[in-house]
């Protein structure tokens, strides 16, 4: 059964007034269309520190004793979480060091030293990074902020459901990004006591999704392995707090893939004119995959914004050719004079954008009279991909698709 109360997150409320901000609820005509009824987005990417995590870290480490705060904290995140941590520390005058894996990203890094915490690294992985935070809680006797098994950290994040509830009093569904769970276990408990009709689905990405493994054998299970560009929800094993509200309270958790996740960060970009991180999307990802598995009103909550600017280059390359929409080939051409003209020539016959073009003469697999040249194409669509593809093998290229 939970461990948290309604009249702890209604004192978690109370004791975010003056700190976050009520963050707002979007309309989304675009998804509205696809899902066939109203979408809303729930934008926790333009809370203070980018993401939700401030509203349990923020109660976390005013719930301390002056004794405790003494002692300072420490906290273990890719980012998100050490953003939050960071910040409410400063706000509440405490010390924070904070453990991040290393390949964190480097705005998030930049950020977390920026609110005044003091960085270090450790291991490959949220959990490398909590066993280090751990053991210097030991050391020292730093408080460990853990990022979402704690009471107070699960009563902050679900002030989140408590607004979605105020600013969409009619909604039916929502759809939430899952790591350990905090969030997830925060919307659920708040939904389950003010609107208990209301359906909470979390959403995990394929390569980091412990929670269905765990629900089906009851229990927290650790995943030997993860991989997922989402770092923000790329978590080991549930916390055994929230674990047990997600048991009790939400409906079903689904997973959806890389391309999906890249797929909806570009959607958003365009369509909604909102910055997340893939983390952040996944909420978008799982109704773009099977729009019709929820009933509207829907709420998708965008859990955070802090996204590096080059791996937001990478995500944006990746969700176009999700989408069809940028094709990478390898086209072989005889080496003379005009050949390269003549292929640029048929790709402008067909409306194909190209935008970059590198010759490759050395390969052994080429003959002496041919050149390899690799292109990377902005297309409109998977049909046009095919279109491309026919006139390039119809006039004869020998034509192979390119990975990267």
């Amino acid at each position: 059964m939970s461990t948290v109360s309604m009249a702890d997150v209604e004192a978690a409320r109370e004791l975010l007034r003056d700190v976050v901000r009520p963050t707002p609820l979007e309309d989304s005509r675009w998804l509205a269309g696809r899902v066939g009824g109203r979408v809303h987005l729930k934008c926790e990417n333009l809370q203070r520190a980018g993401s939700f995590k401030i509203r349990g870290a923020y109660v976390r480490i005013a719930r301390l004793s002056e004794q405790e705060r003494a002692r300072g904290v420490v906290a273990a995140s890719a980012g998100n979480h050490a953003q939050g941590v960071a910040l409410a520390a400063s706000m509440l005058h405490t010390k924070a060091t904070v453990f991040m894996p290393e390949g964190a990203a480097i705005v998030k890094e930049k950020a977390t030293r920026a609110y005044g915490a003091d960085v270090r690294f450790a291991g490959t992985s949220i959990d490398d990074a909590l066993l280090a935070a751990r053991a210097f809680a030991a050391e020292t006797g730093a408080v460990l902020i853990h990022p979402f098994d704690h009471p107070d950290i699960v009563a902050g994040q679900a002030t989140v459901g408590m607004e979605i509830l105020e600013q969409c009093p009619d909604v039916r569904t929502i759809v939430v990004g899952t790591g350990g769970g905090g969030l997830t276990a925060g919307i659920s408990l708040a939904v389950h006591h003010l609107k208990p009709g209301v359906r909470v689905v979390g959403v995990q990405a394929e390569g980091a999704a412990a929670y269905p493994t765990s629900l089906e054998a009851g229990k927290p299970v650790a995943l030997e392995r993860m991989a997922t560009m989402a770092d923000g929800i790329a978590v080991g094993c549930p916390g055994d707090v929230p674990f047990a509200m997600i048991q009790e309270y939400v409906d079903s958790v689904v997973t959806v893939s890389e391309e999906s996740l890249s797929r909806a960060l570009v959607l958003l970009l365009e369509r909604a004119k909102l910055v997340v991180e893939p983390a952040g999307g996944a909420a978008v990802a799982a109704l773009l995959d099977d729009p019709g598995a929820y009933e509207p009103p829907v709420v998708a909550v965008l859990s955070g914004g802090n996204i590096d600017p080059l791996l937001l280059l990478r995500v944006i390359r990746h969700g176009m050719a999700a989408a069809g929409r940028y094709l990478a080939l390898r086209v072989r051409v005889p080496d003379s004079p005009g050949g390269l003209a003549r292929l640029l020539a048929d790709l402008a016959a067909v409306d194909a954008n190209v935008l970059d073009v590198v010759h490759e003469r050395t390969a052994s697999t080429l003959s002496i009279d041919e050149v390899e040249i690799a292109l990377q194409l902005e297309t409109r669509g998977p049909e046009h991909c095919e279109r491309v593809l026919g006139k390039l093998r119809e006039t004869g290229y020998r034509v192979s698709i390119s990975e990267d």
